[in-house]
């Protein structure tokens, strides 16, 4: 049985027919990146390095490095002639399906990225499906000892409200990974 799982919102739609092949990426390199059973958890960097060829092989885009041109951006607002005046960055991109991707370690849920990334997807243009992939368990030392925070389960309680409230509306469908 694999430790990685998803969710997708909202709630009342199944997920997009692209999001299992997404996913076995994930559950192809799940002895490497599975933070329920290594004791210590990769970087997001290291994670997507893991998973960057098969995200390729998939059509996605996907970030080399930190420098500018190894970076994927997706316009937000544009200026004169057409040109993208402002630009985020993303983790991956798939034109094809319109999907933006963002993996998350460490500060996914304690250094409050999944809230930064639900924001700026919302903002992206020709983002209409989102994926965020978040550890099931971030394990940090506090006091000497090791102490597991629930990522995963934190970032589906917040999609949960968002995608069940009256006040919000997300211009694009999301599916949450836990690895």
């Amino acid at each position: 049985m694999s430790d990685i799982r998803f969710s997708s919102f909202p709630r009342t739609e199944p997920a997009p027919e692209f999001v299992e092949a997404l996913v076995a990426v994930f559950r192809v390199h799940e002895a490497t990146i599975n933070t329920r059973t290594n004791e210590k958890g990769l970087s997001s960097d290291q994670v997507l390095g893991v998973l960057r060829n098969d995200l390729e092989g998939l059509g996605f885009e996907v970030e080399r490095g930190k420098k500018r041109g190894d970076k994927i951006e997706r316009p937000v607002l544009f200026g004169e002639n057409g040109v993208p005046a402002v630009r985020y960055e993303i983790d991956a991109y798939h034109p094809g399906w319109r999907c933006g991707l963002e993996v998350e370690a460490g500060r996914g849920w304690m250094g409050n990225a999944i809230y930064r990334d639900l924001v700026l997807a919302m903002v992206m243009v020709d983002v209409d499906c989102f994926v965020v992939a978040v550890a099931n368990t971030y394990k940090y030392r506090t006091g000497g000892r090791v102490t597991a925070n629930p990522d995963y389960e934190n970032a589906i309680a917040l999609a949960d409200t968002l995608y069940s409230h009256t006040r919000v509306s997300l211009p694009y469908r999301l599916t949450v990974i836990g690895y």
